[in-house]
């Protein structure tokens, strides 16, 4: 008998159904990791921006390392996504105030290696996207977010829609660099607020501010009045 091709394609079906399945456990031993090392570290918070090393941007990475050791010195240990940049002077802050410095690294084709300012053992890597943005969500006590690009603001709003919509508890959301995000506060209010996509109350779940300091008091004051350590 002639085959017609559909047992070929049953016989692909099944490897590919084999191919998942055995992808579910390296998913559930990314999360096992993940959990296991950030529930040591403590109150944390996270900081965000660029991987790009532009000598133009040194305002920005000099502010990201004044930012996270003013946290640092709070008592927070501060989680970055690991790679150069701003996230290499932020983990630069943490230890220069003598706090853990975690690095939640992705494994990028041309991704370089994980910046020499994570402490050992808070350094984790990750195949999935949505397994260390998980980790991102779950732990940090705050996010702060400094220029960057798709990446930065995947997370910037990926913790803004589960904000809004309820799933997993209020927590500060700073915008450091005025000039940089004033645009994207402008669309928001005009066309997406004029809309309707949005309300106006969406829009206090953003505070931008350039004052590392201030930035620290008000983490600071938020983890004193929620005592919270994971967001969900």
């Amino acid at each position: 008998m002639k085959d017609n091709g559909i047992h070929s394609d049953d016989n692909l079906s099944q490897q590919k159904n084999l191919v998942d399945s055995w992808r579910v456990f390296r998913i559930m031993a990314e999360f096992v990791d993940g959990f296991e090392t950030m529930t040591s570290l403590g109150p944390s918070v996270a900081i965000f921006g660029s991987t790009n090393t532009n000598p133009k941007e040194t305002k920005y990475y000099d502010l990201a390392e004044e930012i996270a050791e003013q946290i640092a010195k709070k008592g927070f240990s501060i989680i970055t996504g690991g790679g150069p940049g701003i996230m290499e002077r932020a983990n630069q802050g943490a230890q220069k105030a003598k706090g853990h410095s975690c690095g939640l690294c992705i494994k990028l084709p041309n991704e370089p290696r994980p910046n020499p300012y994570i402490d050992p053992k808070y350094e984790l890597n990750f195949r999935y996207f949505f397994v260390r943005k998980v980790m991102f969500v779950r732990y940090a006590q705050a996010f702060v977010v400094l220029p960057g690009g798709f990446g930065t603001l995947d997370e910037l709003f990926e913790a803004l829609t589960l904000i809004q919509t309820g799933k997993i508890k209020h927590f500060p959301v700073y915008l450091v660099g005025k000039e940089y995000w004033q645009g994207l506060l402008d669309w928001l209010r005009n066309p997406v607020l004029a809309y309707g996509n949005i309300q106006p109350a969406d829009l206090d779940l953003i505070r931008i501010c350039d004052d590392p300091e201030e930035i620290a008091n008000d983490i600071a004051k938020h983890y004193q009045e929620s005592k919270s350590l994971e967001n969900f």
